[in-house]
């Protein structure tokens, strides 16, 4: 018995130890708390990315593993767009001179995510002269290098100048002048300056359930002007929806029935030129009418829009950025899974009559994920181009460099480039086979009087490519139609 004890014993330290290795091991081969051996639940969430019950969750590495920017959402890996647009409204490249006089107005529409990018905007970005931001501070300092001039228009930086949550409106009639009056040129005839504007949306059922839950904490912007043709609407014009000084505690049912609710269609209202509607007078058309009239307002002043980003894809917004204006960040973007709107369990009748109450913002979203999209494949393809262009050209130098040097007579045959296939295998497993011919007599011969000699590449006919292109750019083309 004392043997077999003993054995039990020895059998049970056995078994911790392994499994002490075990984990040691693990932490190794995976350090990350995003470690896939840990989250193989995690796929199933990754289909109907694009359906309300997802909740906008998102794993950011891709399903490749690989590109951080495919299916970032959980949709298709390949995007089918829906939209047609024109080539201006695709490739979005400004020349933004932040040592001039150029100025990025941040649009910041309420539960958009806005402040979390309004930060990166002023923490986040390399410049020659970063923004001053001291703790305890809201607004940060974001001058030009060399100059007391700012080029940031934003909450951080210039505060709510214009009003709390300025839109369209408000901003395009306010910025340029109050820059003028802050910052007045130097010279009394000057270009005007160049004023970026960009924004950030969300899917609106779930701005809209953080919008509720925000006001139902205490929030309600009374400070916002909402100035469109130089006034402010009347109280008839644009009534309270609750009587008191703010509408906490306010349940869901009651957020949804009230009629003067500016969360209803916010995106399009706060994108619109409200001017074309008779601003906050809704009697000089029908409410039909005076959505559609700003929806397609809306529609146009996004497509003019120097940028802008989906919350529901960080990355992708943050490249888009960085590709419009030049600009680089220094951390990448997280796309985060967990909201306060997230963890509101809303049944599918709320979200439908949620989605019928901003029918507006269905449209524009729909319409906006699908420029972002586009826009996105647009730049890849373009810097896919430049990555293989600028292979071209170095193997064309190089192939240079070998061509100018004279091969002597008499060079041992071990050094001759041998005659053997190159054989390489593509990710579909098909063998490639490429051929170094050796230098035959004629070749010899043309070394006699003083010629230069390349070894010859022979790449097989059915590749279909074109001229100097070689596996690398197989692969790239490959993989661009993956």
């Amino acid at each position: 018995m004392d043997e077999k004890s003993t054995n039990q014993h020895r059998l049970y330290i056995a078994l911790v130890m392994v499994l002490l290795f075990g984990v040691i091991v693990l932490q190794y081969v995976c350090p990350s708390s995003d470690c896939q051996l840990l989250h193989i639940g995690s796929l199933s969430s990754r289909s109907g990315g694009n359906a309300i019950g997802s909740r906008g969750e998102v794993n950011d590495t891709g399903l490749s593993g690989k590109d951080p920017y495919v299916a970032e959402d959980g949709a298709l890996a390949r995007f089918v767009p829906r939209f047609n647009f024109t080539t201006s409204d695709l490739s979005r490249l400004v020349d933004f001179n932040i040592k001039g006089d150029d100025v990025i107005v941040f649009l910041h529409i309420q539960k958009t995510g806005g402040t979390t990018f309004g930060r990166h905007l002023v923490r986040n970005i390399k410049l020659e002269r970063p923004c001053e931001c001291h703790a305890g501070q809201k607004k940060c300092t974001c001058y030009r290098p060399g100059k007391r001039e700012t080029w940031l228009f934003s909450r951080f930086s210039t505060g709510w100048s214009c009003g709390l949550h300025a839109d369209w409106t408000e901003l395009t009639n306010c910025v340029p002048s109050l820059m003028n009056m802050r910052e007045p040129p130097k010279k009394p005839i000057v270009p005007s300056r160049n004023y970026y504007y960009i924004t950030i949306l969300r899917d609106p059922v779930w701005r809209y359930l953080s919008e509720w839950r925000h006001v139902q904490r205490g929030a309600t912007w009374k400070a916002s002007l909402h100035v469109c043709d130089g006034r402010s609407p009347t109280l008839a014009e644009l009534p309270s929806c609750y009587p008191g000084d703010d509408w906490s505690g306010c349940s869901l049912k009651d957020f949804m029935d009230c009629p003067y609710n500016l969360a209803n269609n916010r995106q399009v209202r706060m994108l619109a030129d409200l001017s074309l509607v008779g601003c906050y007078n809704d009697s000089a058309m029908s409410e039909d009418e005076r959505w559609a009239v700003l929806l397609e307002s809306a529609k146009r002043n996004l497509r003019g829009m120097a940028f802008f980003g989906l919350t529901e894809y960080q990355r992708k917004t943050q490249y888009l950025f960085e590709k419009t204006f030049r600009l680089a960040f220094i951390a990448p973007f997280t796309q985060l899974n967990g909201t306060r709107a997230s963890s509101v369990e809303v049944a599918p009748e709320t979200q439908q009559r949620i989605r019928q109450l901003n029918q507006w913002d269905v449209e524009l979203y729909e319409y906006a994920r699908d420029l972002f999209l586009q826009r996105f494949q647009v730049a890849r393809q373009q810097e896919r181009r430049q990555a293989r262009e600028k292979r071209q050209q170095e193997r064309r130098r190089l192939r240079g460099r070998l061509g100018s040097t004279r091969l002597g007579i008499g060079w041992p045959v071990a050094m001759w480039p041998s005659n053997k296939p190159q054989w390489t295998e593509t990710q579909a497993g098909e063998a490639i086979t490429t051929h170094l011919r050796p230098p035959t007599p004629e070749m010899k011969q043309e070394r006699e009087g003083g010629e230069a000699v390349e070894a010859e590449v022979q790449l097989p006919e059915w590749w279909g490519l074109e001229e100097n292109s070689t596996m690398e750019d197989y692969m790239d083309n490959v993989e661009q139609w993956r």
